[in-house]
């Protein structure tokens, strides 16, 4: 619930709904004044509800509570415009976890650093019954970021992040590297 404001005008004052023979009351007219001032920032809001429910025009304090609608978190130490693009992008990337496309989106939305990833799964189709299976056991996935300055990158929120995202019995490593490094060996378990 909004607070009240001091001075917020309120859209539609009550004194005006009046017949006019009242408007002479003092007391009355006052009366309604001060309720007209509690009840504005509830008018307010309720004129403007669908933008309390987009995340991109949502009130700061909002974003965490929609955060909690989608089965999602925000932390309050990222900027508010990162928050507001979690929110955004939960119920896509939640319909996506799990998978490479859903990493690399979690990824992005963290880091705005658009990842590497390899892993050891893979599909095959044969003419024939009985073919061998594709990709490698155990399952892996490798994710490199190349940035330009790694020391800036929180690693243990990042490790957190991509064990949330990754399937719970696949392992995996982190790499952060600087942007100008290359030459690694891409396959390989994690």
């Amino acid at each position: 619930m909004r607070a009240v404001i001091p001075g917020l005008p309120t859209p539609h004052p009550l004194a005006d709904q009046l017949p006019a023979v009242y408007l002479d009351q003092d007391f009355l007219v006052r009366f309604l004044g001060a309720l007209d001032e509690v009840l504005a920032p509830v008018l307010l809001t309720l004129d403007n509800l669908p933008a309390y429910l987009h995340p991109r025009t949502a009130p700061d304090d909002f974003v965490a509570w929609m955060a909690s609608w989608v089965a999602t978190r925000t932390d309050e130490e990222r900027p508010v415009n990162q928050r507001r693009a979690v929110v955004a992008s939960a119920v896509v990337r939640h319909r996506e976890r799990g998978t490479r496309a859903g990493l690399a989106a979690a990824i992005r939305v963290e880091t705005g650093v658009e990842p590497e990833i390899i892993e050891s799964g893979a599909t095959t189709w044969a003419d024939e019954h009985g073919g061998g299976l594709p990709g490698s056991a155990p399952p892996w996935v490798r994710v490199r970021l190349r940035v330009a300055d790694p020391e800036r990158f929180d690693r243990a929120r990042l490790e957190r992040l991509v064990a949330a995202e990754v399937p719970a019995h696949v392992g995996y490593r982190l790499e952060i590297l600087a942007a100008e490094a290359t030459g690694e060996d891409p396959g390989g378990p994690a």
